[in-house]
Protein backbone atom coordinates (compact mmCIF):
# COMPACT_ATOMS: atom_id res chain seq x y z
CA UNK A 1 0.00 0.00 0.00
CA UNK A 2 1.17 3.34 -0.67
CA UNK A 3 1.45 5.67 2.24
CA UNK A 4 3.16 8.69 0.61
CA UNK A 5 1.07 11.61 0.10
CA UNK A 6 0.08 10.45 -3.34
CA UNK A 7 -2.45 8.73 -2.04
CA UNK A 8 -4.94 10.67 -1.41
CA UNK A 9 -7.77 8.56 -0.23
CA UNK A 10 -5.44 7.98 2.55
CA UNK A 11 -5.14 11.08 3.81
CA UNK A 12 -7.77 13.47 2.33
CA UNK A 13 -9.70 12.69 5.63
CA UNK A 14 -6.82 13.80 7.83
CA UNK A 15 -6.16 17.01 5.78
CA UNK A 16 -9.87 17.64 5.67
CA UNK A 17 -10.57 17.37 9.32
CA UNK A 18 -7.26 18.97 10.17
CA UNK A 19 -8.37 22.16 8.36
CA UNK A 20 -11.77 22.34 10.24
CA UNK A 21 -9.61 21.97 13.65
CA UNK A 22 -7.64 25.18 12.83
CA UNK A 23 -11.06 26.79 11.81
CA UNK A 24 -12.20 25.70 15.55
CA UNK A 25 -8.94 27.21 17.22
CA UNK A 26 -9.01 30.26 15.14
CA UNK A 27 -12.28 30.43 15.97
CA UNK A 28 -11.92 29.93 19.72
CA UNK A 29 -8.69 32.58 19.57
CA UNK A 30 -11.18 35.13 17.59
CA UNK A 31 -14.16 34.90 20.07
CA UNK A 32 -11.52 35.14 23.42
CA UNK A 33 -9.84 37.50 22.57
CA UNK A 34 -12.24 40.08 20.23
CA UNK A 35 -14.12 41.60 22.38
CA UNK A 36 -16.95 42.69 19.65
CA UNK A 37 -17.24 38.93 18.64
CA UNK A 38 -17.21 37.64 22.18
CA UNK A 39 -20.16 40.17 23.09
CA UNK A 40 -22.23 39.27 19.73
CA UNK A 41 -22.71 35.15 21.13
CA UNK A 42 -21.44 34.23 17.74
CA UNK A 43 -20.75 30.52 18.41
CA UNK A 44 -16.96 29.35 18.27
CA UNK A 45 -18.48 26.83 15.75
CA UNK A 46 -20.05 29.05 13.32
CA UNK A 47 -17.40 31.31 13.39
CA UNK A 48 -15.08 28.87 12.18
CA UNK A 49 -17.66 27.75 9.77
CA UNK A 50 -18.09 31.07 8.39
CA UNK A 51 -14.24 31.68 8.44
CA UNK A 52 -13.95 28.43 5.88
CA UNK A 53 -16.86 29.78 4.12
CA UNK A 54 -15.57 33.18 3.21
CA UNK A 55 -12.08 31.01 2.39
CA UNK A 56 -13.50 29.01 -0.09
CA UNK A 57 -15.45 31.48 -1.53
CA UNK A 58 -12.36 33.90 -2.81
CA UNK A 59 -10.28 30.83 -3.96
CA UNK A 60 -8.15 31.17 -1.13
CA UNK A 61 -9.11 27.19 0.48
CA UNK A 62 -10.05 24.59 -1.51
CA UNK A 63 -12.08 21.89 0.57
CA UNK A 64 -13.69 18.70 -0.21
CA UNK A 65 -17.47 19.69 -0.86
CA UNK A 66 -18.56 15.94 -0.10
CA UNK A 67 -16.15 15.69 2.61
CA UNK A 68 -18.29 18.31 4.09
CA UNK A 69 -21.73 17.14 3.39
CA UNK A 70 -20.92 13.90 5.20
CA UNK A 71 -19.34 15.55 8.31
CA UNK A 72 -22.70 17.37 8.79
CA UNK A 73 -24.47 14.31 7.84
CA UNK A 74 -22.98 12.32 10.33
CA UNK A 75 -22.73 14.31 12.73
CA UNK A 76 -26.26 15.00 13.06
CA UNK A 77 -26.98 11.07 13.50
CA UNK A 78 -23.86 10.75 16.07
CA UNK A 79 -24.74 13.42 18.77
CA UNK A 80 -28.71 13.10 19.09
CA UNK A 81 -27.30 9.34 19.11
CA UNK A 82 -25.21 10.22 22.43
CA UNK A 83 -27.79 12.40 23.41
CA UNK A 84 -30.65 9.72 23.37
CA UNK A 85 -27.84 7.19 25.17
CA UNK A 86 -27.70 9.33 28.46
CA UNK A 87 -29.43 8.43 31.79
CA UNK A 88 -32.09 9.39 33.73
CA UNK A 89 -32.17 12.62 30.85
CA UNK A 90 -34.94 14.62 33.62
CA UNK A 91 -36.46 17.24 32.03
CA UNK A 92 -39.40 20.23 32.82
CA UNK A 93 -41.92 20.94 31.38
CA UNK A 94 -44.17 19.29 28.99
CA UNK A 95 -43.15 15.55 28.53
CA UNK A 96 -43.56 12.17 26.43
CA UNK A 97 -44.99 11.79 23.24
CA UNK A 98 -48.00 14.97 23.47
CA UNK A 99 -44.88 17.98 23.24
CA UNK A 100 -43.71 15.61 20.87
CA UNK A 101 -46.50 15.17 18.81
CA UNK A 102 -47.20 19.02 19.84
CA UNK A 103 -44.00 19.71 18.31
CA UNK A 104 -44.29 17.69 15.25
CA UNK A 105 -46.94 19.65 14.55
CA UNK A 106 -45.36 23.06 14.85
CA UNK A 107 -42.56 21.92 12.61
CA UNK A 108 -45.18 20.92 9.66
CA UNK A 109 -46.81 24.28 10.32
CA UNK A 110 -43.87 26.53 9.98
CA UNK A 111 -43.74 24.10 6.86
CA UNK A 112 -47.26 25.67 5.72
CA UNK A 113 -46.69 29.01 6.72
CA UNK A 114 -43.77 29.10 4.42
CA UNK A 115 -45.57 27.56 1.84
CA UNK A 116 -48.51 30.24 1.86
CA UNK A 117 -45.85 33.06 1.76
CA UNK A 118 -43.89 31.47 -0.48
CA UNK A 119 -46.87 31.06 -3.15
CA UNK A 120 -48.18 34.32 -2.77
CA UNK A 121 -44.81 35.86 -3.73
CA UNK A 122 -44.31 33.67 -6.67
CA UNK A 123 -48.25 34.00 -7.79
CA UNK A 124 -48.12 37.82 -7.22
CA UNK A 125 -44.59 38.14 -9.27
CA UNK A 126 -46.26 35.87 -11.90
CA UNK A 127 -49.21 37.78 -12.11
CA UNK A 128 -47.06 41.56 -12.43
CA UNK A 129 -43.84 42.13 -12.78
CA UNK A 130 -42.16 38.70 -14.37
CA UNK A 131 -44.85 36.70 -16.19
CA UNK A 132 -42.14 34.18 -16.76
CA UNK A 133 -41.45 33.12 -13.28
CA UNK A 134 -42.57 29.63 -12.20
CA UNK A 135 -45.74 30.17 -10.32
CA UNK A 136 -45.16 27.21 -7.93
CA UNK A 137 -41.61 28.32 -7.10
CA UNK A 138 -42.73 29.36 -3.88
CA UNK A 139 -43.08 26.07 -2.50
CA UNK A 140 -39.16 25.83 -2.64
CA UNK A 141 -39.44 28.17 0.25
CA UNK A 142 -40.57 25.59 2.77
CA UNK A 143 -37.91 23.00 1.42
CA UNK A 144 -35.13 24.93 1.87
CA UNK A 145 -35.93 26.77 4.99
CA UNK A 146 -37.53 23.96 6.53
CA UNK A 147 -35.91 20.96 5.29
CA UNK A 148 -32.62 22.37 4.29
CA UNK A 149 -30.71 22.20 1.29
CA UNK A 150 -31.45 17.89 0.25
CA UNK A 151 -35.03 18.36 -0.24
CA UNK A 152 -34.46 22.16 -1.60
CA UNK A 153 -32.16 20.26 -4.43
CA UNK A 154 -34.55 17.41 -4.75
CA UNK A 155 -37.79 19.64 -5.29
CA UNK A 156 -35.57 22.17 -7.09
CA UNK A 157 -34.36 19.75 -9.94
CA UNK A 158 -38.10 18.15 -9.86
CA UNK A 159 -39.34 21.56 -10.67
CA UNK A 160 -35.88 22.12 -13.02
CA UNK A 161 -37.73 19.07 -15.22
CA UNK A 162 -40.80 20.37 -15.30
CA UNK A 163 -39.89 24.02 -16.79
CA UNK A 164 -38.74 25.92 -14.07
CA UNK A 165 -35.09 27.23 -15.54
CA UNK A 166 -32.77 27.06 -12.79
CA UNK A 167 -34.85 25.68 -10.46
CA UNK A 168 -32.61 23.53 -8.06
CA UNK A 169 -29.65 26.35 -7.84
CA UNK A 170 -32.97 28.41 -6.56
CA UNK A 171 -34.04 25.56 -4.23
CA UNK A 172 -30.31 26.06 -2.90
CA UNK A 173 -29.61 29.53 -2.94
CA UNK A 174 -33.09 29.37 -0.51
CA UNK A 175 -31.81 26.93 1.61
CA UNK A 176 -28.20 28.78 2.05
CA UNK A 177 -30.39 32.03 3.07
CA UNK A 178 -31.85 29.82 5.55
CA UNK A 179 -28.99 28.92 6.97
CA UNK A 180 -27.29 32.64 6.99
CA UNK A 181 -30.85 33.49 8.39
CA UNK A 182 -30.73 31.06 11.43
CA UNK A 183 -27.42 32.10 12.35
CA UNK A 184 -27.27 35.76 11.68
CA UNK A 185 -31.00 36.53 12.51
CA UNK A 186 -30.56 34.09 15.53
CA UNK A 187 -27.79 35.35 17.29
CA UNK A 188 -29.37 39.13 16.72
CA UNK A 189 -32.20 37.84 18.75
CA UNK A 190 -30.22 36.62 21.47
CA UNK A 191 -28.83 39.49 21.83
CA UNK A 192 -31.45 41.51 21.87
CA UNK A 193 -33.39 39.37 24.49
CA UNK A 194 -30.16 39.26 26.64
CA UNK A 195 -30.46 43.24 26.32
CA UNK A 196 -34.18 43.51 27.61
CA UNK A 197 -33.17 40.78 30.72
CA UNK A 198 -35.12 38.01 29.29
CA UNK A 199 -32.26 35.60 28.65
CA UNK A 200 -29.05 35.57 30.64
CA UNK A 201 -25.79 35.06 28.85
CA UNK A 202 -24.39 31.73 29.73
CA UNK A 203 -20.54 31.86 30.26
CA UNK A 204 -19.01 29.17 28.57
CA UNK A 205 -15.42 29.65 30.20
CA UNK A 206 -16.77 29.32 33.33
CA UNK A 207 -18.01 25.71 32.18
CA UNK A 208 -14.97 24.47 31.55
CA UNK A 209 -13.78 23.41 35.28
CA UNK A 210 -17.76 22.26 36.03
CA UNK A 211 -16.88 18.09 35.99
CA UNK A 212 -16.79 16.79 39.50
CA UNK A 213 -16.37 13.09 40.72
CA UNK A 214 -19.90 13.22 41.32
CA UNK A 215 -20.69 14.08 37.49
CA UNK A 216 -18.17 12.13 35.47
CA UNK A 217 -18.18 8.85 38.26
CA UNK A 218 -22.11 8.10 39.26
CA UNK A 219 -22.68 5.26 41.39
CA UNK A 220 -23.23 1.83 40.13
CA UNK A 221 -20.97 2.84 36.64
CA UNK A 222 -18.12 1.12 35.10
CA UNK A 223 -14.36 2.47 36.82
CA UNK A 224 -12.91 5.30 34.56
CA UNK A 225 -10.23 3.04 33.85
CA UNK A 226 -9.90 -0.86 33.70
CA UNK A 227 -8.73 -3.04 30.65
CA UNK A 228 -10.41 -0.16 28.91
CA UNK A 229 -11.09 3.01 29.04
CA UNK A 230 -14.20 4.47 29.64
CA UNK A 231 -14.94 6.60 27.23
CA UNK A 232 -14.08 4.08 24.78
CA UNK A 233 -17.05 2.26 26.07
CA UNK A 234 -18.82 5.42 25.31
CA UNK A 235 -17.84 5.70 21.68
CA UNK A 236 -18.65 2.07 21.30
CA UNK A 237 -21.89 2.13 22.58
CA UNK A 238 -22.38 5.42 20.03
CA UNK A 239 -21.15 3.66 16.88
CA UNK A 240 -22.68 0.52 17.25
CA UNK A 241 -26.05 2.57 17.53
CA UNK A 242 -24.82 4.03 14.26
CA UNK A 243 -24.23 1.05 13.00
CA UNK A 244 -27.71 -0.71 13.45
CA UNK A 245 -29.01 2.59 12.58
CA UNK A 246 -27.51 1.99 9.37
CA UNK A 247 -28.75 -1.58 8.77
CA UNK A 248 -32.43 -0.81 10.19
CA UNK A 249 -32.43 2.25 7.04
CA UNK A 250 -30.75 -0.37 4.91
CA UNK A 251 -34.07 -2.95 5.71
CA UNK A 252 -36.57 -0.26 5.23
CA UNK A 253 -35.32 0.90 2.34
CA UNK A 254 -35.18 -2.56 0.53
CA UNK A 255 -39.07 -3.56 2.04
CA UNK A 256 -39.99 -0.89 0.14
CA UNK A 257 -38.17 -1.42 -2.66
CA UNK A 258 -39.94 -4.91 -2.73
CA UNK A 259 -43.32 -4.05 -2.18
CA UNK A 260 -43.47 -0.34 -3.70
CA UNK A 261 -40.99 0.96 -6.30
CA UNK A 262 -43.51 3.75 -6.09
CA UNK A 263 -43.56 4.50 -2.71
CA UNK A 264 -39.82 3.47 -2.23
CA UNK A 265 -38.97 6.52 -4.77
CA UNK A 266 -40.21 9.10 -2.28
CA UNK A 267 -40.14 7.07 1.06
CA UNK A 268 -36.34 6.02 0.96
CA UNK A 269 -34.87 9.43 0.66
CA UNK A 270 -37.07 10.49 3.29
CA UNK A 271 -35.93 7.40 5.64
CA UNK A 272 -31.51 8.16 4.49
CA UNK A 273 -32.48 11.65 5.04
CA UNK A 274 -33.92 11.53 8.36
CA UNK A 275 -31.42 8.72 9.72
CA UNK A 276 -31.06 10.79 12.82
CA UNK A 277 -34.32 9.98 13.98
CA UNK A 278 -33.83 6.27 13.79
CA UNK A 279 -31.13 6.65 15.23
CA UNK A 280 -32.18 8.13 18.18
CA UNK A 281 -35.03 5.85 18.37
CA UNK A 282 -32.59 3.18 18.23
CA UNK A 283 -30.54 4.69 21.01
CA UNK A 284 -33.23 5.12 23.46
CA UNK A 285 -34.52 1.34 22.86
CA UNK A 286 -30.56 0.50 23.49
CA UNK A 287 -30.81 2.56 27.05
CA UNK A 288 -33.88 0.95 28.08
CA UNK A 289 -32.73 -2.58 27.71
CA UNK A 290 -29.40 -1.79 29.60
CA UNK A 291 -31.55 -0.54 32.01
CA UNK A 292 -33.59 -3.94 32.15
CA UNK A 293 -30.88 -5.79 32.42
CA UNK A 294 -29.44 -3.93 35.14
CA UNK A 295 -32.61 -4.32 37.08
CA UNK A 296 -32.95 -7.83 36.94
CA UNK A 297 -29.18 -8.58 38.12
CA UNK A 298 -27.87 -9.42 35.02
CA UNK A 299 -26.11 -6.62 34.17
CA UNK A 300 -24.28 -5.39 37.41
CA UNK A 301 -22.60 -1.80 35.98
CA UNK A 302 -24.00 1.24 34.34
CA UNK A 303 -21.85 1.82 30.93
CA UNK A 304 -22.98 4.71 30.36
CA UNK A 305 -21.96 8.46 31.60
CA UNK A 306 -24.02 11.01 30.75
CA UNK A 307 -20.56 13.50 30.99
CA UNK A 308 -18.39 11.82 28.51
CA UNK A 309 -21.75 11.04 26.40
CA UNK A 310 -22.47 14.96 26.32
CA UNK A 311 -18.94 15.44 25.25
CA UNK A 312 -19.06 13.34 22.27
CA UNK A 313 -22.46 15.11 21.32
CA UNK A 314 -20.76 18.16 21.46
CA UNK A 315 -17.62 17.04 19.44
CA UNK A 316 -20.50 15.75 16.84
CA UNK A 317 -22.62 19.07 16.54
CA UNK A 318 -19.21 21.16 16.52
CA UNK A 319 -17.77 19.34 13.57
CA UNK A 320 -21.26 19.55 12.16
CA UNK A 321 -22.26 23.33 12.48
CA UNK A 322 -18.68 24.16 10.67
CA UNK A 323 -19.04 22.16 7.93
CA UNK A 324 -22.76 22.86 7.43
CA UNK A 325 -21.61 26.77 7.20
CA UNK A 326 -18.67 25.69 5.12
CA UNK A 327 -20.54 23.69 2.82
CA UNK A 328 -22.53 26.53 1.55
CA UNK A 329 -22.40 27.24 -1.91
CA UNK A 330 -22.76 31.02 -2.76
CA UNK A 331 -22.21 31.06 -6.42
CA UNK A 332 -26.13 29.35 -6.53
CA UNK A 333 -27.10 33.19 -5.24
CA UNK A 334 -27.20 33.97 -9.18
CA UNK A 335 -30.22 35.06 -10.76
CA UNK A 336 -34.04 34.79 -9.62
CA UNK A 337 -32.46 38.12 -7.52
CA UNK A 338 -35.90 39.27 -6.69
CA UNK A 339 -38.15 36.30 -6.00
CA UNK A 340 -34.99 35.17 -3.83
CA UNK A 341 -34.83 37.98 -1.63
CA UNK A 342 -38.52 38.43 -1.23
CA UNK A 343 -38.63 35.15 0.08
CA UNK A 344 -35.65 34.84 2.32
CA UNK A 345 -36.72 38.25 4.03
CA UNK A 346 -40.13 36.58 4.11
CA UNK A 347 -39.31 33.26 5.55
CA UNK A 348 -37.19 34.73 8.14
CA UNK A 349 -39.85 36.69 9.30
CA UNK A 350 -42.78 35.04 9.13
CA UNK A 351 -41.32 32.20 10.94
CA UNK A 352 -40.13 34.20 13.48
CA UNK A 353 -43.59 35.71 14.51
CA UNK A 354 -45.45 32.16 13.95
CA UNK A 355 -42.73 30.30 16.73
CA UNK A 356 -43.05 33.74 19.14
CA UNK A 357 -46.98 32.87 18.42
CA UNK A 358 -46.96 29.29 18.68
CA UNK A 359 -43.94 28.29 21.13
CA UNK A 360 -45.89 30.42 23.99
CA UNK A 361 -48.20 28.00 24.07
CA UNK A 362 -46.30 25.00 24.03
CA UNK A 363 -43.25 25.06 25.84
CA UNK A 364 -43.93 26.61 29.04
CA UNK A 365 -41.05 26.90 31.01
CA UNK A 366 -38.52 27.11 28.31
CA UNK A 367 -40.03 29.29 25.89
CA UNK A 368 -36.83 30.95 25.01
CA UNK A 369 -34.96 27.96 25.05
CA UNK A 370 -37.79 25.98 22.73
CA UNK A 371 -38.32 29.13 20.49
CA UNK A 372 -34.26 29.85 19.57
CA UNK A 373 -33.98 25.87 19.05
CA UNK A 374 -36.67 25.51 16.97
CA UNK A 375 -36.06 29.24 14.56
CA UNK A 376 -32.46 27.73 13.83
CA UNK A 377 -34.24 24.78 12.69
CA UNK A 378 -37.27 25.93 10.80
CA UNK A 379 -34.89 28.63 9.01
CA UNK A 380 -31.58 26.41 8.90
CA UNK A 381 -31.55 22.49 9.69
CA UNK A 382 -31.28 20.57 13.10
CA UNK A 383 -27.44 21.92 13.65
CA UNK A 384 -28.54 25.30 13.68
CA UNK A 385 -31.28 24.99 15.88
CA UNK A 386 -28.86 22.82 17.89
CA UNK A 387 -25.89 25.85 17.36
CA UNK A 388 -28.59 28.81 18.83
CA UNK A 389 -29.86 26.50 21.85
CA UNK A 390 -26.29 26.15 23.08
CA UNK A 391 -26.01 29.59 23.47
CA UNK A 392 -28.67 29.54 26.35
CA UNK A 393 -28.57 25.95 26.95
CA UNK A 394 -25.03 24.57 26.67
CA UNK A 395 -25.84 21.45 28.88
CA UNK A 396 -29.08 20.76 27.17
CA UNK A 397 -30.87 20.48 30.17
CA UNK A 398 -34.33 21.60 29.12
CA UNK A 399 -36.30 19.30 26.39
CA UNK A 400 -35.95 21.65 23.77
CA UNK A 401 -32.91 19.35 22.24
CA UNK A 402 -34.99 16.57 22.28
CA UNK A 403 -37.99 18.23 21.19
CA UNK A 404 -36.39 18.52 18.02
CA UNK A 405 -36.05 14.85 17.36
CA UNK A 406 -38.94 14.09 18.97
CA UNK A 407 -41.10 16.81 16.91
CA UNK A 408 -39.28 15.33 14.06
CA UNK A 409 -40.58 11.60 14.02
CA UNK A 410 -44.15 13.29 14.49
CA UNK A 411 -43.57 16.05 11.30
CA UNK A 412 -43.11 13.04 8.94
CA UNK A 413 -46.41 11.79 9.80
CA UNK A 414 -48.00 15.31 9.82
CA UNK A 415 -46.34 16.55 7.03
CA UNK A 416 -46.79 13.46 4.53
CA UNK A 417 -49.59 16.11 2.98
CA UNK A 418 -46.90 18.02 1.89
CA UNK A 419 -45.55 15.60 -0.61
CA UNK A 420 -49.29 16.01 -2.10
CA UNK A 421 -48.93 20.12 -2.30
CA UNK A 422 -45.53 19.52 -3.60
CA UNK A 423 -46.97 17.75 -6.71
CA UNK A 424 -49.75 19.73 -6.81
CA UNK A 425 -48.67 23.21 -7.49
CA UNK A 426 -46.81 23.20 -10.39
CA UNK A 427 -49.96 20.99 -12.71
CA UNK A 428 -51.44 24.26 -14.02
CA UNK A 429 -52.25 27.62 -12.33
CA UNK A 430 -55.46 26.85 -11.08
CA UNK A 431 -53.91 23.70 -9.18
CA UNK A 432 -50.66 26.34 -7.69
CA UNK A 433 -53.92 28.43 -6.67
CA UNK A 434 -55.55 25.03 -5.25
CA UNK A 435 -52.29 24.31 -3.12
CA UNK A 436 -52.23 27.74 -1.50
CA UNK A 437 -55.88 27.37 -0.03
CA UNK A 438 -55.39 23.94 1.10
CA UNK A 439 -51.82 25.03 2.94
CA UNK A 440 -53.80 27.68 4.47
CA UNK A 441 -56.77 25.24 5.40
CA UNK A 442 -54.01 22.02 6.58
CA UNK A 443 -52.33 24.95 8.82
CA UNK A 444 -55.49 26.15 10.48
CA UNK A 445 -55.79 22.32 11.17
CA UNK A 446 -52.73 21.99 13.00
CA UNK A 447 -52.73 25.02 14.64
CA UNK A 448 -56.59 23.74 16.33
CA UNK A 449 -54.81 20.78 17.46
CA UNK A 450 -52.48 22.67 19.26
CA UNK A 451 -54.08 24.48 21.28
CA UNK A 452 -57.11 22.32 21.55
CA UNK A 453 -54.70 20.01 23.72
CA UNK A 454 -53.67 22.99 25.38
CA UNK A 455 -56.71 23.79 26.82
CA UNK A 456 -57.42 20.36 27.73
CA UNK A 457 -54.80 19.85 29.38
CA UNK A 458 -55.15 22.73 31.38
Amino acid sequence: MDYSAANTGLWNIVVQLGIIASSILVGNLLRRKVSLIRDSLLPTSALAGFILLILRSIGALKMDAAMLEMTTYHGIALGFIAMSLRVNNKTEGNKGYLVGAKSGAIIVGSYLIQAVFGLIISLGLAYTVMPGLFKAAGILLPMGYGQGPGQANNVGGTYEALGFVGGRSFGLSIAASGYLCACIVGIIALNILIRRGKLKKVAHEDLSGSATVDTFQDEGEIPISESIDKFSIQAALVIIVYLFTYLATKGLTDLFSFLSPALADTINSLLWGFNFIIGSVLAILTRILLQKLRRSKVMTRQYQNNYLLSRISGLAFDLMIVAGIASIELRELTGLWVPFILMSIAGGAVTWFYLVWVCKHVYKGYFYEGLMSMYGMMTGTISSGILLLREIDPNYETPAANNLVVGSSFAIVFGAPMLIFIGLAPKSDLMCFVTLGLCFIYFLILMMFIFNVNRRKK
